[in-house]
C-alpha cells in the first residue's frame, strides 16, 4: 500500500479523536519526517483544525497539506543560455548519481537547453562507475571525459572543463565518488573538487545537486548534513521515488537544512526524471490525488 493510501485510510473517520492524532504522528514518522518534525506537525494540525472548526479526517488531511506546504521547497535548476553550465552530482554510493547524470544530460539536450554536453567520470574510486558512465555516453551520443581508476577526481573535472572550453560544450555534468569513509576526508575531497570547478565556472552557471534515495528515510537526512558541511547544496535529486518510497525526507531536509528539491526520478529509463512539483508531491504524500 502506498504511503498516501495509508494516510487516507487513517484519516477516514468522521471525527478525529485523541488516539487518531497519536496514530498520525506515528505514521508521519514512518513517512520519514522524523519524530520531532512529526510531533510538531501534528500539534500545528490540531491547532489549524480547532481554528477552522474541522473535526473530520478528510478535512484534517487537507489542512495537513497546508501545514506541510512550507517545507515542500522546489528549486528550478536548468542550464542558463549564453555560457557554460556545470553541474556536480553528489551523494553516497548506490543512490543513482551516475544514472541521474545521464538522465539530466538527455533531458536538457532534448529540451534544447544545452547544445553539446560532456559527462565527467569523477567517481574514480569505483571502476564500475567509470564504465557505467561511458556506457551512458555511448547510448546518448555524449562525450565522456575519464581517467583510470584511482586517478585524482579533481584532475578529471579539470580535464572535462578544459575539453568543454576546447570543443564548445555548454554543459558539463560531473559524476563524483560516493564513499563516506570519514566525514573529514569527504569534506576535504569535496572542497577540493568544488574549488577546481568554481575557479573555472561562472558562479551563476554552477550548481551542486545532492542525489538521495527516497527509500532510505532518515539516512538521507544524515547524508545531506554531511555533504552540506562540505559544499553548498543547491538542490536534491530524489531517486527511486516509486510505490515503495514514502518520500517525506524531502520535507525533513528542507526543514532542517533549507535545501530544496530539484528533481524526482521514478524509474530506470532516461525519461523517468521530472522537475519537483510541490503540489503534486504533497497530494501524493497525503493521498489527495483525484
Amino acid at each position: 500500500m502506498r504511503f498516501g493510501d495509508r494516510i487516507r485510510k487513517l484519516l477516514g473517520m468522521e471525527v478525529v479523536g485523541d488516539d487518531d492524532w497519536d496514530d498520525l504522528a506515528d505514521l508521519l514518522v514512518e513517512g520519514d519526517l522524523g519524530a520531532a518534525f512529526a510531533d510538531e506537525t501534528v500539534e500545528r494540525l490540531k491547532e489549524a483544525c480547532a481554528e477552522a472548526g474541522v473535526r473530520n479526517g478528510d478535512g484534517a488531511r487537507r489542512l495537513l497539506k497546508d501545514v506541510l506546504r512550507p517545507y515542500a521547497k522546489a528549486v528550478d535548476i536548468r542550464p542558463i543560455p549564453g555560457g557554460r553550465n556545470v553541474v556536480m552530482m553528489l551523494g553516497v554510493n548506490g543512490v543513482g548519481k551516475t544514472t541521474s547524470s545521464a538522465k539530466l544530460a538527455k533531458l536538457w539536450l532534448g529540451q534544447g537547453l544545452a547544445s553539446k554536453a560532456i559527462l565527467a567520470a569523477g567517481d574514480t574510486f569505483r571502476a564500475a562507475a567509470i564504465e557505467q558512465l561511458k556506457a551512458h555516453g555511448d547510448r546518448l551520443g555524449v562525450r565522456v571525459v575519464a581517467q583510470e581508476r584511482g586517478s585524482d577526481s579533481g584532475a578529471v573535472l579539470y580535464d572535462a572543463l578544459e575539453a568543454a572550453a576546447a570543443d564548445g560544450s555548454d554543459l558539463v555534468i560531473a559524476d563524483t565518488a560516493g564513499r563516506m569513509h570519514t566525514k573529514a576526508n569527504l569534506i576535504k575531497e569535496l572542497e577540493k573538487m568544488d574549488k577546481i570547478v568554481a575557479a573555472k565556472a561562472d558562479p551563476s552557471r554552477y550548481r551542486r545537486l545532492l542525489v538521495v534515495d527516497a527509500t532510505t528515510g532518515q539516512n538521507a537526512l544524515r547524508q545531506a548534513e554531511a555533504f552540506s558541511a562540505a559544499v553548498t547544496i543547491d538542490g536534491l535529486v530524489l531517486t527511486k521515488y516509486d510505490s515503495s518510497a514514502r518520500g517525506g525526507v524531502a520535507l525533513a531536509v528542507a526543514r532542517q537544512l533549507g535545501i530544496p528539491t530539484a528533481f524526482v526520478c521514478d524509474g530506470e529509463r532516461y525519461e523517468d526524471i521530472r522537475a519537483f512539483d510541490p503540489e503534486t508531491y504533497l497530494d501524493q504524500f497525503l493521498g489527495l490525488e483525484l
